[in-house]
């Protein structure tokens, strides 16, 4: 079966960053993968998480920080990173902040980020 996704659903978070997702559980009502456009301004930052989804983020443009276990990683436009389900990670935007695409494997959800408080 093939689905055209004619647009996305903007989906609301503090701190100024913009979500839009083509598939998920918001837009297109998967709970097994998400995929999503994201743009975060300069110095966004966001709670550390230990999400039970793995994710795999490409950069498109600016800069994202990720800081994990074993360290912080800067990952530019044009690179990527993957992370695990089940390992604690914080993100945050670079100095010209970034842009970038998602993917969730399962779906993101907000319960299943577990964030920090």
């Amino acid at each position: 079966m093939v689905r055209k996704i004619d647009a996305p659903a903007r989906v609301p978070v503090p701190g100024g960053k913009l979500i839009d997702e083509y598939f998920g559980r918001v837009n297109s009502g998967d709970d097994q993968v998400s995929i999503a456009h994201m743009v975060a301004p300069p110095g966004w930052e966001e709670p550390a998480q230990t999400p039970g989804f793995a994710e795999y983020t490409v950069v498109l443009k600016g800069s994202v920080i990720v800081e994990h276990a074993g360290g912080t990683t800067v990952v530019e436009a044009g690179q990527a990173f993957s992370s695990d389900a089940g390992e604690k990670i914080r993100y945050s935007s670079g100095p010209s902040g970034a842009e970038y695409v998602a993917i969730c494997l399962p779906a993101f959800s907000p319960e299943t980020a577990n964030r920090d408080e």
